[in-house]
């Protein structure tokens, strides 16, 4: 089954294409009979077919028709100009070609007549043939959108081959038939001719996907079902319309050229990709209309700058009427139109200017906090923005800090006040340079070519008359304390601010603490009217304050503070903190005694302490040892050979250290200084020693030693032994050792320990502060010890594995540790 379709010559024809009636025509001379088979009933302006005029007359430039129910074009092509019914089956005319130049006139005789098959029943036995290699696949069938008719509209003839042999009868389903849109469409089953019933929307259906069927009485299927697309073809029905009726943009008046301000856009229902579809944008008009400041791209709708700059202080708002036109802007394509508002934004491109270059004003001397002078300025920016609000600033002529401008909010003026007194005597005239700016910045090129405004304010100081003036404000002078009563002495001057005199100024002592200062009160001078105490004054070292009024002859006043500087004298004795001391024996054996003195330092310690009035036998038991300048130490110390320990636990800063010696030999005593003497016989002899006014650099000024018996000196008469310089034994028989002879034993030892102790064990120099030191005994395995000796924490404490014996419980619990 096939669909007939026009001959190939008509094809072009976008409307025509539209026709497919079955024509055949024989072939015959020219100009004579022409045979058309057609159907019985013939639609108006549907083609019969086609003569040819050329080999008849190629000259005739006039053609007609006998019969006014058909029309010929130039081409050949025979038309009916309306509906046509075959009546007995056969209908003639006459066609006419002349030639009005050479007067010359030819016939051709057309006759229609109806189409000639068999038609006869399938036997049911009977088989059809189909075709299985070649699918039919008919010529593509399209229709108009908004078709005006008349309807129904044929649009193409469907015929199956089998219908050369058998009767067969044509159907159709699928959207438009069996499915919404219902009955768009309908098919003769007779003829196969496929008829449209009323128009149709392409931007609705664009495309119908029929299917036809062929089939004979019997209900036998006799080809296979033909897939009939129908394609609605797009007309130019729908105008592009904009997506919004009106655009709001907004751009700033700084905008260089070529600056986007905008894009407009619309739409287009018809076919895509057609000059239906194919928009151009433009301009139809700018309010105001000059300048001409804007443009818009044709196929992007992108508003654009033009010009260099625009202006808000000249027009703050722009209105365009935007067209857009289909076809591609041609003059015949549908047009759709909307409005673009554009807002100019406003921008720093204008300064603020003021009113004046130079302005006076006046201020009375020792006025502030006060408003002198209002600055105005005018801006074209726009009002209350950062472009329009100004910055005041005090360029020059403020070096000392006088003046402050600000900025009323309200009016935009510049706001000058005095906040620091002014001095009329010093300064009769203030010049100030004032500048203004925005505070958002000037736009780039603005700022390249203009300039910060700036105007000039003089400022006059009117005089005052004022009262005295108490500079400075505190005032000094110096005393000795206990000074003669009525000594005196320069006091507080106070002067006239105009004048610099102190003349006609009277004087008045307001607060005095204690009453020791009388002022006179023409002349300011001070005179003592008490003996001055340094130390009865609060606080003691600081100054005393006396409180002066001033007053001039108008009786104005000023107050200032004359600050008295006692002086210190040598008045007071040093005193002791306690007044008794007692000591326990034996569980104490020396107690401290310190002194202070209420004079300045200078005037106080060192002080030097002896025993008042004591008799031979307190000299001899008791002794004073220094320990620094307000301290000493009262010491007595007895130790027996049994009792091993008799002295006291170590002393302030260590200047009485306890050490017991581990070595063999007989008993040992301690004395105040640290150094060991040994006793013979193991006899029960004690010890009482004085410590001098301490150590020094590593020296000793004074060591005594004093035999003495077991618990009183008349008891020790005994031999006392110590060591020589050479490490043996001397008796002494003498009641005390002279410093001689203790210094020959000890300086020798002594520099060697405190070179050995000034180094560390790489025999650097070392930084520790070397302290007293014990002797141990001769042959001690311990050897020395002393502050350079002693072993931290994290130290080795191997070598006391071999320190004998006797140290094994000590060693074990060093270990430990």
């Amino acid at each position: 089954m096939a669909a007939a379709g026009p001959p190939s010559s008509l094809r072009g024809a976008p409307c025509r294409l539209l026709l497919a009636l079955a024509v055949f025509s024989f072939a015959c001379e020219a100009c004579k009979k022409v045979i058309f088979q057609t159907p019985s009933t013939l639609e108006a302006d549907k083609m019969v077919g086609r003569v040819n005029l050329g080999e008849c007359l190629r000259s005739a430039d006039l053609i007609q028709s006998s019969d006014p129910d058909f029309r010929v074009l130039r081409d050949g092509s025979v038309y009916t100009a309306s509906a046509v019914v075959l009546s007995d089956g056969r209908r003639s005319f006459t066609i006419w070609l002349s030639d009005t130049k050479k007067q010359t006139q030819k016939e051709i005789n057309v006759l229609l007549e109806p189409q000639k098959k068999v038609l006869r029943k399938r036997h049911a036995k009977e088989t059809v043939l189909r075709r299985a290699k070649r699918r039919w696949a008919p010529i593509p069938c399209s229709m108009q959108e908004n078709s005006l008719g008349p309807f129904p509209l044929f649009l193409q003839q469907v015929q199956s081959d089998a219908a050369q042999n058998y009767t067969v009868f044509y159907s159709i389903s699928g959207r438009g038939v069996d499915q919404e849109p219902l009955n768009l469409f309908f098919i003769e089953k007779d003829t196969g001719n496929l008829y449209c019933t009323r128009p149709v929307d392409r931007e609705e259906y664009d495309v119908f996907d029929l299917i036809a069927y062929a089939s004979t009485a019997d209900g036998y299927s006799a080809d296979l079902p033909l897939p009939l697309p129908i394609r609605v073809e797009d007309e130019n029905d729908n105008h592009p319309v904009f997506t919004e009726q009106v655009y709001k943009f907004e751009v700033p008046e700084s905008s260089r050229l070529g600056t986007t301000v905008g894009v407009v856009c619309a739409t287009d229902r018809d076919e895509p990709d057609t000059m239906h579809t194919r928009l151009k944008y433009s301009i139809l008009e700018q309010t105001p209309r000059s300048p001409g400041l804007f443009a818009v791209h044709p196929a992007t709708g992108a508003i654009t700058m033009v010009a260099q700059y625009l202006d808000r202080e000249v027009v703050d708002k722009y209105k365009l009427i935007m067209k857009v036109q289909d076809m591609d802007g041609q003059f015949f394509g549908l047009v759709g139109t909307s409005t673009c508002l554009i807002t100019v934004a406003d921008s720093n491109d204008n300064s603020p200017v003021f009113k004046q270059s130079a302005y006076e004003t006046s201020v009375e001397e020792n006025t502030y906090n006060m408003e002198i002078l209002r600055l105005p300025v005018e801006d074209k920016d726009l009002v209350n923005s950062a472009n329009w609000r100004a910055n005041f600033t005090i360029l020059k002529g403020n070096e000392n800090g006088h003046f402050k401008i600000t900025t009323d909010k309200e009016t935009n003026e510049g706001v000058l006040c005095v906040v620091k007194p002014l001095d009329y005597e010093e300064n009769q005239k203030v010049v100030l340079e004032i500048g203004v700016s925005n505070e958002a910045p000037f736009t780039r090129d603005l700022a390249l070519r203009t300039p910060t405004n700036r105007a000039v304010v003089t400022v006059h100081v009117r005089n005052q008359d004022e009262g005295p003036e108490c500079k400075p404000a505190a005032q000094y002078v110096r005393i000795k304390e206990n000074s003669a009563v009525g000594s005196r002495m320069d006091g507080y001057k106070a002067y006239d601010p105009e004048t610099k005199s102190s003349s006609g100024i009277r004087y008045k002592k307001l607060h005095d603490p204690n009453g020791w200062i009388a002022i006179d009160e023409i002349s300011g001078s001070i005179q003592t009217s008490k003996i001055l105490d340094r130390e009865a004054a609060t606080p003691r070292n600081d100054f005393y304050n006396v409180t002066v009024l001033a007053i001039d002859q108008d009786g104005r006043s000023c107050t200032g503070t004359l600050a008295v500087s006692i002086e210190d004298v040598n008045d007071n004795a040093p005193e002791i903190r306690q007044d008794y001391v007692t000591i326990c024996k034996p569980k104490m054996g020396y107690a401290d005694i310190s002194a202070f003195d209420a004079d300045e330092p200078i005037h106080g310690a060192p002080f030097y302490f002896s025993l008042a009035n004591p008799s031979p036998e307190v000299n001899k038991i008791w002794t004073l040892s220094k320990v620094n300048a307000v301290l000493l130490t009262l010491v007595c110390g007895v130790v027996g050979a049994r009792n091993k320990k008799r002295f006291p636990e170590d002393l302030a800063q260590q200047n009485l250290i306890i050490s017991n010696t581990e070595a063999p030999g007989d008993d040992k005593v301690c004395s105040a200084n640290g150094f060991m003497t040994q006793t013979v016989n193991n006899s029960s002899q004690g010890f009482c020693g004085t410590l001098g006014p301490g150590m020094k650099n590593g020296g000793l000024e004074t060591i005594e030693m004093v035999k003495g018996g077991h618990h009183t000196l008349d008891s020790c008469r005994g031999h006392h032994h110590t060591l020589d310089s050479r490490g043996g034994h001397a008796d002494m028989d003498n009641s005390r050792y002279t410093y001689s002879e203790w210094h020959s034993f000890t300086q020798p030892r002594l520099r060697e320990k405190l070179h050995l102790y000034n180094q560390n064990e790489d025999h650097l120099s070392s930084h520790d502060y070397v302290l007293s030191y014990h002797y141990e005994g001769r042959g001690s395995p311990g050897g020395s010890v002393g502050c350079c000796s002693e072993k931290q924490e994290e130290e080795s404490l191997d070598f006391l594995d071999h320190l004998g014996a006797k140290f094994t419980a000590l060693a074990e619990t060093c270990t430990k540790r």
